[in-house]
């Protein structure tokens, strides 16, 4: 089951227990390997009237710790699913969630199309 968002923030602040992918229990949630649990929430997500440079750097800082992070895939397929309007998560801001989340509707109507007009075909011929 997922985490409602305001629980979302403690995963920053826990610490983990490194298990190697091979050993890792595969039922347990992806989030228990999250390098973030050794990092600071704050890392993750804004303060309120965070100037723009400061913002920046917060978030490439916290891209830097997502990038070494066995499990950023399912973090960033969380937020994606929720979707997280908040934070960085897998590598990618908010922002950056809703280009993919977008391109993502854009690519699944382009597919419904070719499968409507080969199906249209079918039938014609």
């Amino acid at each position: 089951m997922l985490q409602p968002p305001h629980s979302s923030l403690q995963v920053a602040a826990l610490p983990a227990q490194r298990v190697p992918a091979r050993d890792r229990d595969q039922d347990a949630p992806w989030h228990t390997e999250a390098v973030c649990r050794r990092d600071e929430a704050g890392l993750f997500f804004a303060p309120s009237k965070e100037p723009t440079a400061a913002r920046l750097s917060r978030e490439e800082a916290a891209k830097r710790v997502c990038a070494r992070c066995p499990v950023m895939v399912e973090c960033r397929e969380h937020a994606l699913l929720q979707p997280e309007p908040y934070g960085v998560w897998g590598g990618l801001t908010a922002a950056e969630r809703r280009v993919v989340l977008a391109r993502r509707r854009r690519r699944e109507m382009e597919l419904k199309k070719a499968a409507r007009t080969t199906a249209a075909n079918r039938m014609a011929g």
